[in-house]
């Protein structure tokens, strides 16, 4: 069984210091055993600016047995799945120990995002091309952050209309946006100059 008090106690030690962290935990409905998390993209990595939600769900063994976390937000990482959400990290499996927390398991998370482990795949398209061709990872993970974990009122949405409104193909606008991690004006630079 769930153990709710310690579940209450964590979303009320997490979300305290919401303001600094940028990390928190909220009920999803009126469940305790199903939550939300939030976590900001890490500074000085493709995923900065963008806000990523985390679905958790606590097994009845919590928190004896792990939480299961998934990316409810779409993210272009090697330790990440782009296509379920599903994480490949430790402590969500065999390092979990009770001494941990839904917040230390957040930011956790969050450090992934900084540091991929490119030789532990959950996605091994990402892992390959973080290996081969660092610079279109960087590029593909800054659009899908743009497109994705940003709530922009200039999002890629936006730059594509604007860019196919000038007469270039929407497809070929999309690849280029993701190329140059969405930026707007090199990918016009780009699209000019082919």
């Amino acid at each position: 069984m769930v153990d709710f008090a310690r579940v209450q106690k964590e979303l009320q030690e997490c979300n305290k210091d919401v303001n600094s962290s940028g990390v928190s935990v909220k009920p999803k409905a009126d469940s305790l055993s199903h939550l939300i998390g939030t976590i900001p993209g890490p500074v000085d990595s493709p995923y900065e600016g963008g806000t990523f939600l985390i679905d958790v769900v606590l097994p009845d063994g919590y928190p004896f047995e792990p939480p299961k976390m998934k990316f409810l937000t779409k993210v272009w990482h090697p330790n990440i799945s782009s296509q379920s959400g599903a994480i490949c990290l430790d402590i969500l499996k065999d390092q979990w120990s009770p001494a941990l927390t839904l917040k230390t398991a957040l930011v956790s998370i969050q450090a992934l995002l900084s540091a991929p482990e490119p030789d532990d795949p959950q996605d091994a398209v990402v892992a390959q091309q973080y290996l081969r061709d660092y610079q279109t990872f960087v590029g593909t993970a800054r659009y899908w952050t743009e497109a994705f974990a940003k709530t922009s009122s200039h999002g890629i949405e936006e730059k594509v209309q604007r860019l196919a409104e000038m007469g270039f193909p929407e497809a070929l606008v999309r690849s280029t946006l993701e190329v140059v991690g969405g930026d707007e004006t090199l990918a016009l630079e780009k699209l000019c100059a082919s």
